[in-house]
């Protein structure tokens, strides 16, 4: 079993409230617009960290990660992308793949609003975590916890912070 913490949209933000959290889980997974890279440097000074990049990450973000991030994690097949869209209207970038291969879990960032929801027709869950950072529209920081244990997702947990 894997306890996993998920954030997107640091925008170059981390206190320590975020690390508190990054603490208690085994993986973090972090789905784009890193911003400042000392945001994913203070996290894998914890815990091993998944990550891809996002549309506001420069060039040293794009080299250190990928603009998608495919694994397995225990039985579960993930698929981290920063701008993926939502059911059933999926970004034109990753559309196909995703309906030719679709994992168990897809899991975006870049709209800073924290969505879960089952795509019965690929048969996956698609996971937003909202935005854990202070830049964008959006009134209350938010992340998301939860366990893998085998082939199921479990335990799910929304982390809401103080409204910046």
């Amino acid at each position: 079993m894997k306890k996993i913490l998920l954030l997107s949209d640091t925008h170059s933000y981390i206190d320590n409230a975020i690390l508190n959290h990054v603490k208690q889980a085994d993986e973090v997974w972090h789905a784009g617009d890193i911003g400042n890279l000392a945001v994913t440097d203070k996290i894998k000074q914890l815990k091993p960290l998944k990550a891809v990049y996002g549309n506001i990450d420069d060039a040293k973000a794009r080299t250190e990660f990928p603009l998608h991030n495919r694994f397995m994690c225990e039985d579960v097949d993930v698929w981290i992308t920063h701008i993926g869209g939502y059911p059933p209207k999926y970004n034109n970038k990753v559309k196909d793949a995703l309906v030719a291969n679709p994992p168990d879990i897809f899991i975006t960032g870049h709209s800073h609003i924290l969505k879960v929801m089952p795509d019965k027709k690929l048969d996956l869950l698609h996971i937003n975590p909202g935005a854990a950072g202070k830049h964008g529209f959006h009134k209350i920081r938010t992340m998301l916890r939860f366990k893998i244990d085998g082939k199921n997702i479990k335990e799910l947990e929304v982390i809401e912070f103080e409204s910046r």
